[in-house]
């Protein structure tokens, strides 16, 4: 690799500056740089930001290849402006032995277009009832420190309570995918005035709530770290909030379909709007944006769930829950956060790198844009306005709910490590 001058970026959305990279390192951030035979990138004062991390993606290899790989899903990542990806553990067969996680970290190495940093499951093959091989994932060449049975609820508070206590030695954490089952039994959607119109079963709140409480207190007994995945509701807010002002080790992460859509879009029975959790109400998204501005909520995961046409285009009840997001993520927050004032570019960085990049303890991911630091990059251009076309997705699925909504921003260029994954948009 030789050098790039990127030339009158906003760095953080501040003024100005030229970025020199040199290799996979930031050489030079100044004004007026030149460096003799670097290939230069006109700026023109888009957006210049550390490259974006995300905490929850589904990536699907091994097992469900007709959906995503781990190449298709870092392809997309790229295209959305990710440098690095933490990859979920309900694959087939489970990602729950060193083995598995050390095969999904090997394809994420081949793909080269980011880094994928497996997540461990919890319990084996994800059923809740016997801990999985936690230390030798953390001691495997993929050095797990996430773990999570995300798509299932770690519902016992006594294996919960085990795990949290594992991962204590090794500065892991625990990511829950709070639901309780027995409240959530047949649900179709989120419980409320729309569901009751559409005779549809009802997915409440409180079955989010009650397992985020008992956690935040099994974190604080225990002394360690808890991770609540895609957080869906006010009430959550509230009691991260009340863990938070105790002193409790607790993150939490927002989707933006959660930021962004609501319950009233079921109406017309169109799956591509299914999701777990499910969208909640108006008051639900306004106090999640909030709350992610005040910082309650640490950052944005987009909990990208890519799946086949088939298990999508068909009656509501039937269809599969989940939504792609890893290409839409950045101008999602942009339209929900940046333009309406709740955060600045700087705070997106935050929220969208630093922040995920610390929970996940990942080294050379979401560091300051400055000289001597990894050149993982974004350039965005937040003056672009365009509808969304899923047929352009580098992703294998199209199960978008922003299909012909027009979204601000377009990310034009990624670097990882100072190589170009993404030019003017189109995957290098």
């Amino acid at each position: 690799m030789g050098k790039t001058l990127i030339r009158g970026a906003k760095v953080l959305g501040g003024e100005a500056q030229d970025v020199l990279i040199d290799g996979e390192t930031i050489a030079e951030v100044g004004t007026g740089l030149s460096a003799e035979g670097a290939e230069v990138i006109e700026a023109d004062g888009r957006i210049l930001l550390p490259g974006l991390v995300d905490l929850h993606t589904h990536l699907r290899e091994p097992g469900r290849e007709d959906s995503e790989t781990v190449l298709t899903g870092t392809k997309a990542a790229a295209v959305g402006g990710y440098t690095s990806v933490h990859a979920m553990a309900n694959t087939f067969p489970v990602a729950d032995t060193a083995g598995v996680v050390e095969q999904v970290w090997r394809l994420g190495k081949e793909s080269g277009y980011c880094d994928v940093q497996p997540v461990g499951a919890v319990t084996v093959g994800l059923e809740g009832k016997k801990l999985a091989e936690l230390g030798a994932m953390h001691d495997s060449a993929a050095g797990v420190r996430v773990f999570s049975d995300d798509g299932k609820c770690v519902d016992d508070a006594v294996i919960m309570r085990r795990a949290l206590e594992y991962v204590k030695a090794f500065d892991g954490v625990v990511a829950q995918h709070a639901q309780e089952p027995r409240l959530t039994e047949g649900a179709q959607m989120n419980e409320g005035i729309v569901s009751a119109e559409l005779g549809l079963g009802g997915w409440p709140a409180v079955a989010e709530e009650s397992i985020i409480a008992r956690d935040v207190l099994l974190a604080d007994h225990v002394g360690s770290r808890v991770h609540i995945c895609h957080l869906s509701t006010a009430g959550s807010v509230e009691i991260v909030r009340w863990a938070k002002s105790r002193g409790i080790d607790v993150t939490a992460e927002v989707t933006p379909h959660h930021l962004l859509l609501t319950d009233e879009l079921v109406r017309t029975y169109n799956p591509v709007y299914k999701v777990n959790p499910p969208l909640r109400t108006e008051r639900d998204v306004m106090a999640l944006r909030e709350a992610l501005a005040d910082g309650t909520i640490d950052c944005v995961a987009t909990d990208h769930a890519p799946h086949p046409h088939e298990d999508k285009d068909c009656e509501w009840g039937a269809a599969a829950m989940g939504m792609v997001g890893l290409e839409t993520a950045l101008s999602v927050i942009q339209h929900t956060m940046v333009d309406t004032g709740l955060l600045d570019w700087a705070q997106v960085a935050d929220r969208m790198s630093v922040r995920p990049a610390v929970i996940g303890r990942l080294e050379g991911q979401g560091r300051p844009v400055s000289a001597g630091e990894p050149a993982n990059l974004t350039l965005v251009d937040s003056a672009y306005r365009g509808a969304v076309d899923p047929a352009g997705f580098a992703s294998r699925s199209r199960n978008t709910p922003y299909e012909g909504r027009e979204l601000p921003g377009r990310v034009t260029h990624t670097f990882l490590r100072g190589r170009a994954t993404v030019v003017d948009g189109k995957l290098a």
